[in-house]
């Protein structure tokens, strides 16, 4: 019985495991702007004929506001729990690149050359980063495969 890993397309499978980062960042670190309902009377247009539907603002309002709230939340536990399996330089490097706070300010130069210690050459650091992209993309279950 032999079981293989499947090949990834490395450059989608990059492209969308960073787009997640970033949206971990976004959403770790961003206030959720909860919204209102509007007081004000709005004119709408209503054709004749009753359309059967009963429209309630407030609670539309409410279940956005809390659904909303709740997936950031388990979106940003998800990305952790994957994070946290990764070996632990994969998991330094992920931390420090891509979820730190000012992760859109650093380089890949500043974290292997200053962040690594001792700090690792640039092709090691590329090696640890396909790695680390490989499985969190396994693990998160957006891997990009190649098509023959």
């Amino acid at each position: 019985m032999t079981f293989e890993l499947p090949e990834l397309d490395r450059k989608a499978t990059q492209t969308a495991v960073e787009a997640e980062l970033e949206k971990y960042r976004l959403y770790k670190y961003l206030t959720f702007e909860e919204r209102e309902a509007s007081i004000t009377a709005s004119y709408e247009l209503r054709y004749h004929g009753p359309t059967n539907q009963t429209s309630d603002q407030t609670g539309d309002i409410a279940i956005y506001n809390a659904d909303q709230q709740r997936y950031r939340k388990n979106f940003c536990e998800r990305v952790e729990r994957a994070v946290t399996r990764l070996p632990e330089m994969e998991r330094f490097l992920i931390e420090e690149r891509y979820m730190s706070q000012d992760g859109d300010y650093l380089t890949d130069y500043q974290v292997y050359c200053f962040k690594f210690q001792p700090p690792v050459s640039a092709m090691t650091y590329a090696k640890i980063r396909w790695k680390a992209f490989y499985r969190l993309a396994l693990n998160l279950n957006i891997a990009v495969t190649k098509t023959v």
